[in-house]
């Protein structure tokens, strides 16, 4: 990965050799405290490691506050267009900002910002949106453009350089992936803040997975990004999961068990479908990074249950238990499943 200024969201580090963190955002009411605080326990539950809340209002604002100190994760205040409200989450105990300091207001409602931000080394992440590019831009660039993007993002970076605040991070983010990959390629090139990674606005939770599987991982895999957010139009908890798989797919992180099952053919005699599907749900809970092979025959099926630290291969209404490479015992198909995870929760 890149090397990048170090920050911290709470007690979360960003950056300069971190590992990538997942963050996610709340979309229960910004006005109902207690149903935001359920939120966020599920989301720790799921790992996430940082969250962020809208603050649309002052109310929102008196509630960010009382939410602030019930959490047990760090809280980004989203904060547009108002400088009154982002010292008002500042006094909230936010762990960060979500601003964009071109558009909060007047250059002194910015500097008192920054002045209170500072102060209490609350990091700011300027997000930059396809959606949101200032009309100049537009024009000069003919559209919202990768370069339209960079461009917006470097002269907000400037504005909080020129008032000697450095604890950045930035987000560039679209909907179309090649956008969004130049965008963030050419602004990596040109700083060393901490980058926070996504594609916007993804889509829904099939189309929006793999969306961002493509984007988010393309990134990683180049070593361009710090922490990161999967955009779906879904639970929260959903982009948490699929935050994480993408890390585990690159080897960059792994918190849960990874699961490897093969597509399934007319040799499979055990219901491997709902094995795998079960396996998956269930393994979620254990916090193991082990290698779990639930393969369906014996063509390619021993091979990979060997390869993983436990596994099984089916047969003709029964199957066998991998550990290590060695053959543990043969199972009827009824109990194989039983059986795999008994062992998985032996290891």
């Amino acid at each position: 990965m890149k090397k990048t200024k170090r920050i911290y969201i709470g007690n979360v580090a960003i950056g300069g050799g971190a590992p990538v963190a997942v963050q996610s955002m709340g979309n229960r009411s910004p006005h109902d405290a207690q149903a935001i605080l359920a939120q966020i326990r599920e989301l720790k539950e799921a790992d996430c490691e940082i969250v962020r809340l809208t603050v649309p209002d002052e109310q929102a604002a008196e509630v960010f506050k009382a939410v602030r100190a019930e959490s047990p994760l760090p809280l980004i205040a989203d904060i547009h267009f108002s400088h009154k409200l982002a010292l008002a989450a500042i006094e909230a105990g936010a762990d960060g900002l979500r601003i964009n300091p071109g558009n909060i207001g007047s250059r002194e409602g910015v500097e008192l910002v920054v002045k209170a931000a500072a102060e209490r080394k609350i990091p700011i992440r300027i997000g930059v949106n396809a959606g949101s590019i200032a009309k100049d831009k537009l024009k000069k660039f003919g559209g919202p453009t990768a370069e339209a993007m960079v461009e917006s993002a470097l002269e907000h970076i400037a504005i909080l350089e020129e008032l000697n605040f450095d604890l950045i991070k930035v987000s560039i983010k679209a909907s179309d992936i090649p956008k969004t990959l130049e965008a963030y390629r050419t602004l990596s090139a040109k700083v060393d803040y901490p980058l926070h990674v996504g594609v916007s606005e993804a889509g829904t939770a099939f189309s929006g997975t793999i969306k961002s599987a493509i984007g988010i991982g393309i990134l990683l895999n180049e070593g361009i990004g710090d922490t990161i957010r999967v955009s779906l139009t879904a639970d929260p908890v959903l982009e948490v999961r699929t935050a994480y798989e993408i890390l585990k797919s690159l080897h960059l992180r792994q918190i849960t068990p990874e699961i490897i099952s093969c597509p399934t053919c007319g040799r499979c005699e055990i219901d491997l479908m709902g094995m795998a599907e079960k396996a998956e749900a269930e393994l979620q809970k254990i916090k193991k990074p082990i290698k779990v092979a639930i393969m369906g025959c014996v063509v390619n099926g021993p091979g990979e249950a060997r390869e993983a630290d436990i596994g099984i291969a089916g047969g003709h209404g029964c199957g066998v238990i991998f550990k290590d490479g060695k053959i543990l015992r043969k199972e009827s198909s009824e109990n194989l499943y039983t059986a795999l995870m008994e062992e998985i929760r032996k290891l």
